[in-house]
């Protein structure tokens, strides 16, 4: 069990007062509902993280068993607090810990790659607990989302990679491209089924704020991000185990 630990001290960026909660909620709340869309109504879904909670309390409400790991206590107390009403099942643990004889219909790994020391040991310990008609899909953050290329080519980012500040407080080690994440993807001994992206967004969260939009357009921007992975705020992947 994972207790009075280092990761304890993100659990301030998953409370609810940042800028960037706008952006958190519109992606956090996108994604699961495009996996629905593909596997419906598992019998058992595995996924990694609790974050912000919004994919959490999501995928609880399905017909299924969920299970949810989560190396953080803080983070699993905020989420209480702000959910008290979850049925999800939390586990507090490593994910390089975690063991079980289980297989899951669902692994769901939303936005962990990016903070775990090691992706593929990552990816490759959990292939073990994938039953044999399972899915796997992986959400990370794109490096080359058009804001920030914009950013780039405007002189304002240098360093399309570069963590900020922000990034820094929610325990982020890197950023992806459509490119590495198909590298790593392959690495580990997996081929992607499918690519998509989550949320089309072209100017800077402040910038998007000040124009006041309305949700039909929020709403259109995550339904044009789907076919640009490479352009939007982070991709979505479906990962099949290859064949030995």
């Amino acid at each position: 069990m994972a207790t009075n630990n280092q990761l304890d001290v993100h659990v301030a960026a998953y409370q609810g007062e940042n800028i960037y909660d706008f952006d958190n909620e519109i992606v956090l709340t996108w994604y699961p509902k495009r996996i629905a869309r593909v596997v419906r109504a598992p019998r058992a879904v595995l996924d990694l993280g609790l974050g912000h909670g919004f994919a959490t309390e999501i995928f609880s409400g399905g017909p299924g068993r969920h299970v949810v790991l989560e190396g953080s206590r803080a983070v699993i107390e905020n989420f209480k607090l702000r959910y008290p009403g979850n049925k999800s099942e939390l586990i507090e643990t490593y994910f390089e810990e975690y063991d079980t004889d289980e297989r899951f219909d669902l692994i769901v790994m939303g936005f962990v790659l990016e903070h775990v020391d090691d992706p593929l040991l990552i990816l490759n310990r959990f292939r073990k607990f994938l039953a044999p008609t399972g899915k796997l899909f992986v959400a990370v953050p794109n490096a080359e989302v058009m804001n920030r290329r914009l950013g780039n080519l405007a002189g304002m980012l240098p360093d399309i990679q570069a963590l900020s500040e922000h990034d820094r407080i929610l325990g982020h080690q890197r950023y992806f491209t459509a490119a590495s994440l198909t590298e790593l993807a392959g690495d580990a001994g997996y081929k992607i089924e499918r690519m998509e992206g989550i949320y089309l967004k072209p100017f800077a969260t402040r910038q998007i704020l000040s124009l006041n939009l309305d949700s039909d357009i929020i709403q259109a921007l995550c339904e044009l991000g789907i076919e640009y992975p490479e352009l939007s705020v982070a991709m979505l992947a479906q990962l099949t185990p290859v064949d030995p």
